[in-house]
């Protein structure tokens, strides 16, 4: 069993940037695949990116390419997201999900075991 916990959100003009941590805890964090989603009101939960634990490999939804950035540091048990350039329509609840095995497809939500309970970023055009 592993718990997450998002941090880092907040309000921010367009253009700005923030970084979100997800930091682990209940056991080690580096076997472990995880992404991020993101849920903006009155839409359904939606893929950001993903790091993979093995080959640190990242994915990124089209719309953040670019702009967002997916790390790891496994000693701190934390993954990050870096977002710069934000955008209104970058509004929404983070959250950060893990899996320890085999993730086949990155970008669905029910592929992931764990959630945290996620972080508010609003951005104001």
């Amino acid at each position: 069993q592993v718990q997450l916990a998002e941090s880092g959100g907040g309000l921010v003009q367009a253009g700005g940037s923030l970084r979100l941590s997800c930091v682990a805890s209940g056991r080690t964090f580096n076997r472990y695949h995880v992404g991020w989603f993101r849920q903006a009101p009155g839409k359904e939960r939606e893929f950001v990116a993903h790091i993979s634990w093995s080959t640190g490999t990242t994915y990124y939804a089209d719309s953040v390419k670019g702009r967002f950035t997916i790390s790891r540091d496994n000693a701190k048990n934390t993954v990050y997201l870096q977002m710069d350039s934000l955008k209104p329509e970058d509004t929404g609840v983070y959250y950060c999900a893990a899996k320890s095995g085999p993730v086949a497809q990155y970008d669905q939500n029910d592929q992931y075991d764990y959630w945290g309970q996620g972080t508010q970023v609003t951005v104001s055009s």
